[in-house]
């Protein structure tokens, strides 16, 4: 067995840094530490305040296109984003009341002398809707809310059913079950 002890040289002991030695370098590691600090604390507010610098070129280009002039096809189902319309749209309303529900309601004072009130509310009838494309016995239709597409018994936007889809001096046409007429523009 041999022993690589006696073999090593010795290394002198670390000289102590003397005072002046030990405060100057506190004083520069404060000083790194401070100035790295403020330039954490001002970086956010320079990207804030130069954000073309920092921000995600996005191209600009037109969202919106044309409808084609073939002849009409059969439609089977429509896509929200199939069809866009380049004209302005209207601005709904804003909603007088807050949607969110935040707190329950409870049941004091529902009763009176003739007995639980009811909860239904009758609402004002929906406004009316058009009538987009009609193919295949069914007809896209369009309301406030959004786009259907209908055919012979389906309920209507104005709760009444679709009784008839006919074609009327080349135009198309939707007859209701209360009678009303919408035609095809």
């Amino acid at each position: 067995m041999t022993t690589f002890d006696d073999d090593d040289e010795r290394i002198a002991p670390l000289k102590p840094l003397d005072k002046r030695q030990a405060l100057m370098l506190d004083r520069v590691l404060t000083v790194t530490g401070l100035a790295l600090a403020g330039a954490a604390a001002f970086f956010p507010w320079y990207v804030f305040f130069n954000e073309d610098k920092f921000s995600i070129k996005v191209e600009q280009g037109d969202r919106s296109r044309d409808l084609p002039d073939w002849p009409e096809r059969n439609v089977f189902s429509v896509s929200p984003l199939a069809m866009v319309n380049k004209n302005e749209v209207e601005k709904k309303p804003a909603l007088p009341f807050d949607p969110l529900t935040t707190a329950t309601v409870s049941n004091v004072g529902r009763e009176n002398n003739k007995g639980i009130m009811p909860d239904d509310q009758p609402f004002p009838a929906v406004s009316g809707f058009k009538l987009l494309h009609v193919a295949n016995g069914r007809a896209l239709i369009e309301d406030s809310s959004g786009m259907y597409v209908v055919r012979v018994g389906s309920i209507l936007p104005d709760e009444s059913r679709l009784a008839t889809l006919e074609e009327r001096d080349g135009k198309w046409v939707i007859v209701t079950s209360n009678g009303e007429i919408y035609q095809n523009n």
